[in-house]
């Protein structure tokens, strides 16, 4: 978020399009996406959000960026056109065995807890997964640990992406998705192609039990989901609103079964929300988790 107020520029065109913009047409489309997806963009950074949205607009035939405004607030074609704003605004920088200390805390300590509770199925949930990284990552844990041969457990990764869901199904990464995992493992999980890219072993991408197209912030979308034991909803908090982190932490908090386990990133703190979830050192990580 910024910090003090500042004044807005007046953005009033793009030369690459010529398509006009008007005054506060970003503001007016930032307040709607903030509304709608709860990713919200400071006043640093409307020119980002300019140029992601233009071409869309463009596309339509617009002259104006406030037709593509009243097309996504009140057009019958909406929610089709929503896609694919998700698709242009959606942060795709992800890799795998990131903030690996949780990844050991599921398999040490929280799916001993669950067993014990007789949990049946134990359900994971990855949000945002973008291009798959995350839930593939939990799924290499938990086959190194061996939990697959013990409990009945569902890995499911959601994003509001359809683009990266697609890339995620597309099974291949290129290296920079394997700048934190350990070679031993990309050599037994993943095989590499006449490209240069890494497939995924198809034994392990198996163990995703569902890649779905999901907004955290549509609670009927959420809801399905939002029951599932443990949830890794990592760096996404960080482009909300404080008011979003509230709404969308206090519906997960509702939903979760006690106790439920709730994973963030290591910059992202609930301390403030009141939510009711208490920050807890489950297997030297750092974890929410509903009592």
């Amino acid at each position: 978020m910024s910090g003090a107020p500042h004044a807005v520029p007046r953005v009033r065109g793009s030369a690459a399009s010529g398509l006009r913009i008007p005054e506060r047409t970003i503001q007016l489309l930032r307040d709607l996406i903030v509304a709608q997806t709860g990713i919200h963009y400071d006043d640093a950074r409307l020119d980002i959000l300019r140029d992601r949205l233009v071409p869309l607009a463009v596309e339509h035939g617009f002259d104006s960026l406030l037709d593509y405004y009243y097309l996504l607030k009140y057009d019958a074609a909406a929610e089709r056109e929503w896609l694919r704003v998700m698709d242009v605004l959606a942060v795709q920088e992800t890799y795998f065995w990131r903030e690996s200390d949780q990844l050991q805390a599921l398999t040490t300590a929280i799916l001993p807890t669950l067993m014990q509770l007789r949990r049946s199925p134990i359900r994971i949930w990855s949000v945002p997964c973008a291009s798959g990284e995350e839930p593939l990552s939990i799924a290499m844990a938990l086959e190194e640990a061996g939990w697959f041969h013990r409990a009945v457990i569902e890995i499911h990764a959601s994003d509001a992406s359809d683009a990266a869901l697609a890339r995620a199904r597309q099974r291949r990464y290129g290296p920079r998705s394997f700048r934190q995992l350990p070679e031993t493992l990309r050599d037994k999980y993943f095989t590499r192609d006449g490209n240069g890219d890494w497939v995924v072993a198809p034994t392990l991408f198996a163990r995703i039990s569902s890649w779905t197209r999901m907004n955290l912030m549509q609670p009927a979308e959420a809801k399905a989901l939002a029951g599932s034991d443990v949830i890794f909803c990592r760096n996404l908090f960080i482009y909300f609103t404080p008011a979003g982190v509230r709404d969308a932490a206090a519906r997960l908090a509702n939903w979760m079964p006690s106790p439920g386990y709730l994973c963030v990133g290591s910059s992202e703190s609930l301390l403030r929300t009141g939510c009711g979830l208490e920050l807890q050192d489950i297997g030297g990580a750092y974890v929410y988790v509903k009592a």
